[in-house]
């Protein structure tokens, strides 16, 4: 009977096994025939767009709602995915309910390895799923480049305008590993120019396309958790930058989270999505290239007024001009840094938003500039 018992387990494993198989062969061909039919023979897609979701149906369809808005006129140039992570029900459906976009599903059942006691998994099974879904879009599908959002972001009206025309600046400059649509220091009394674009060291994320040469690169060594802040890691992104709007293309609003809500009320919510519409591909962008910007942004910065002095922030509140203010160490930025209210965090040696160890936010929402600069910023601007 034992014995009987046993054959009978592994007879309904072998059929388990069969249905599994019969199954994924099953999705990979709905996939291929939706995909297919979402690509317009004629229209070379400019990136797959893929939302990474996992268990926010309410969040999942804000954003959907919001990027639908503005996709369904350029749906052709940018077909839409939604990835999801896990097999949450409510997701599922919700996802389903959209025929213009292509669902996939990314379900692992073995249990998370985490490096450290006391670590959060979500971190890890976040790592895996984007790894999952850019090898698919890129390898499976064969993008040239694809955007990554996230299921709790809202996008603004010209955020395809902005993403079309910087994939000629990541297709023609190597020195620029991705763009982005995020500043973080974006709060709405940090920024006043919607067509600013800068060059910056530090990667942003939230709302950000890549081409599928620097995904191949990549991909191999992808970390097992924390593949936001490992793409920070100068060692990965070498000497290359990554471009960012002023005012962002995105907007935030996920409260609960992985992160646990962590800045939100202080940094999140305050961001100013751009409102107004900007012709993107009629603008010359030119400036961006490396050795231009990096000139540019120099004598921008070499102009403004030296501030000195314990009180150096203090003067700044009552100048009328960009101001440049330089702080000695990341002690020293942290400490000035919150007296302005913008972040204080750096990765890797690197403040949120620096280039050339240079960050720049407007004041009071003018047009007036503050620069914190490192001891060594202008000698790397050249200046």
């Amino acid at each position: 009977m034992q014995q009987e018992k046993i054959v009978a387990l592994e007879e309904i494993k072998v059929r388990q096994d069969e249905e599994r198989a019969h199954l994924r062969i099953l999705i990979k061909d709905l996939e291929k025939r939706s995909v297919q039919k979402l690509l317009d023979k004629n229209v070379v897609p400019v990136a797959a767009v893929v939302i990474m979701a996992c268990n926010r149906p309410d969040y999942l369809e804000r954003t959907v709602e919001s990027i639908l808005k503005y996709q369904t006129s350029v749906a052709s140039k940018f077909p839409l995915f939604i990835s999801q992570d896990g097999a949450n029900g409510a997701v599922k459906n919700k996802a389903l309910e959209y025929k213009q976009i292509t669902y996939m599903q990314h379900v692992d059942l073995e249990p998370v390895q985490t490096e450290r006691p006391g670590e959060l998994t979500a971190y890890y099974k976040i790592a895996k799923h984007y790894k999952w879904a850019l090898d698919n879009l890129f390898i499976k599908h064969n993008f040239a480049r694809v955007i990554i959002l996230e299921d709790d972001m809202e996008i603004a009206p010209d955020f395809f305008d902005y993403f079309e025309a910087a994939a000629k600046l990541l297709d023609n400059d190597k020195t620029i590993m991705a763009v982005s649509s995020w500043n973080d220091n974006g709060q709405k009394q940090f920024v006043n120019d919607p067509k600013a674009l800068y060059r910056s060291d530090f990667f942003p994320g939230l709302g950000w396309m890549l081409t599928k040469s620097t995904w191949i690169e990549l991909s191999p060594k992808w970390p097992k958790a924390y593949w936001d802040d490992w793409v920070r890691l100068k060692e990965v992104h070498g000497h290359r930058q990554f471009i960012r709007p002023e005012i962002c293309r995105t907007y935030n609003f996920g409260k609960h989270g992985s992160s646990l809500g962590q800045f939100f009320e202080q940094y999140l919510e305050p961001i100013k999505l751009n409102d107004v519409h900007i012709d993107w591909n009629s603008e010359d962008l030119s400036y961006l290239g490396e050795d231009k910007f990096s000139t540019k942004f120099g004598k921008e910065v070499a102009s403004a007024t030296p501030l000195r002095g314990s009180d150096a922030v203090l003067k700044a509140h009552n100048m009328a001009e960009d101001v440049r203010i330089q702080y000695d160490d990341q002690e020293g930025f942290e400490q000035i840094a919150r007296q302005f209210g913008i972040f204080e965090e750096w990765k890797d040696g690197i403040p949120r938003t620096a280039y050339k160890g240079v960050v720049v936010f407007r004041y009071n929402s003018s047009q007036r500039r503050i620069f914190l600069v490192s001891p060594d910023s202008l000698r790397q601007l050249g200046v």
